[in-house]
């Protein structure tokens, strides 16, 4: 097998490796290693490569495999975080001028728990700056710059996870984690035609990660497939004491069975969708029904409330008091964006009636949403209505006429899970992704779809040119 196969191979495929002795756990981290100084800096995907760290864990999956103590299908794989990440002795950047020389001593809970797991941190990966917090409205929200699409490298990798999403798809990390406040995995794996979940909110510990929203925030895995991020979330997933809004509730660890669902679809979900998203969304439904994996298809209408501006009043509200210091300080003028250096002091500007209004509506969308899923399993939609966006124009400016669905937001608002997979390609050979949602603590029940809907299709396997070479 050559180095790019093994480089796009998924998890099961390393760890059989690893298990057979084809590739030691040191030999496969050498060989990321090399992919992220070759591609990184093309790919401008990259904060730091923790180099050292990642051969001593990586040292210590061999001991261990040769000693036959064996930590799960995680032991030996290499693997990278978005940024706000905390890592002992690395650099935790938030993708921000302001905190491009922060460094804790610890590490958050979920480097910790895929450290307990046996997987090797290989990279700290670009995101854009404070998640996305202060409001960016073009690709170079980073003082790492733009972060580039392996797939075109002239367009976005998506955000906030840019980096992540960008790193997956050229097969520089096995698997990332991201973080998800109102479309920050779905939209890099949208975008650069990877497997991502946001996770129920509370199903993992956010202990040690940057706090952009603290009633919003999700951490979640970014894969090649969905089986992957499956063995990701069960490392991950679990009641943390440092954390008081983790839940108690057990993730499933074993492999997830598929159930034929009855699917809800958005009425009008495609009205504003670019051509190929909406006939690759249609054959993605088209193929989970040929599998027997639909028992019917029922249509629905997002119940009538404000979820843009319920995101962006809470974002105001809990993002201008998590980086109250920068915006007072006069810090955040050194944010790479435009709208970013005013954004913060915007929010400053919001009432309090607003915040409070919008954390009051959570529980009536909740209610709501509730008894749309007595009537349906799961919701799809496509992820996303557009190919992913051009580095060089701001956003509002990329692809007029087109426009998303409210899906992403109010699941957002309301906590609960999503998977979105590649389902084809769109303009400009983009991928375009297809998205499955679930009731809250539900994930296995997408995930088990997503992996039937990837058993008869290839998409996930694709490999772009840039990577491939």
């Amino acid at each position: 097998m050559s180095d790019v196969q093994i480089a796009f191979s998924d998890i099961q495929q390393l760890g059989d490796m690893l298990r057979s002795k084809q590739i030691s756990s040191v030999e496969l981290t050498k060989l990321y290693v090399q992919r992220l100084e070759t591609y990184g800096p093309k790919l401008n995907n990259i904060v730091t490569i923790t180099e050292d760290r990642a051969l001593r864990e990586a040292a210590q999956a061999d001991k261990e495999f040769a000693a036959g103590v064996d930590r799960g299908r995680l032991q030996g794989i290499p693997y990278g975080v978005k940024d706000l990440l905390a890592a002992a002795g690395a650099p935790t950047t938030w993708g921000a001028a302001p905190y491009r020389n922060q460094v804790f001593d610890y590490d958050a809970t979920v480097v910790k728990r895929l450290h307990d797991a046996g997987a090797v941190l290989t990279a700290k990966l670009a995101m854009i700056e404070l998640a996305g917090g202060m409001g960016y409205n073009s690709a170079n929200a980073s003082f790492t710059g733009p972060c580039r699409n392996p797939w075109e490298p002239h367009y976005w990798s998506g955000g906030s996870s840019s980096g992540p999403g960008s790193a997956v798809a050229a097969g520089l990390v096995p698997f990332a984690i991201g973080s998800e406040t109102d479309g920050s995995i779905t939209n890099p794996s949208a975008y650069c035609g990877v497997t991502g979940v946001r996770p129920t909110y509370g199903r993992v510990s956010r202990h040690g990660a940057m706090a952009l929203c603290w009633s919003l925030d999700k951490l979640g895995p970014m894969c090649r497939t969905a089986l992957d991020a499956h063995l990701v979330l069960a490392a991950i997933a679990g009641h943390d004491p440092l954390d008081a809004t983790s839940v108690s509730a057990t993730y499933d660890a074993g492999t997830p069975v598929a159930q034929p669902a009855v699917v809800g679809v958005i009425k009008g979900a495609t009205a504003k969708v670019q051509p190929e998203v909406k006939k690759n969304y249609d054959a993605a439904l088209d193929a989970l029904k040929h599998g027997g994996w639909v028992k019917s298809v029922v249509e629905i209408e997002l119940p009538k409330y404000g979820y843009d501006d319920c995101v962006g009043a809470i974002i105001a509200g809990e993002g201008g008091a998590a980086f109250r210091d920068i915006i007072q300080d006069g810090r955040v003028q050194t944010l790479s964006d435009p709208s970013d250096k005013r954004g913060g002091y915007q929010y400053f500007a919001v009432p309090a009636v607003d915040y409070v209004d919008a954390m009051r509506l959570r529980h009536p969308m909740k209610r709501d949403f509730g008894k749309i899923f007595e009537r349906v399993d799961v919701i799809a939609a496509p992820t996303f209505a557009t190919v992913a966006l051009p580095i060089d124009i701001s956003f509002d400016k990329a692809y007029p006429g087109t426009s998303d669905t409210a899906l992403i937001s109010a699941c957002n608002l309301i906590g609960i899970p999503a998977i979105s997979m590649p389902c084809g390609t769109g303009l400009h050979g983009l991928p375009t992704g297809f998205m499955l949602v679930s009731p809250g603590l539900a994930e296995a029940r997408i995930i088990a779809l997503a992996a039937e809907y990837q058993r008869t299709t290839s998409w996930h396997r694709r490999m772009p040119p840039l990577a491939a070479a």
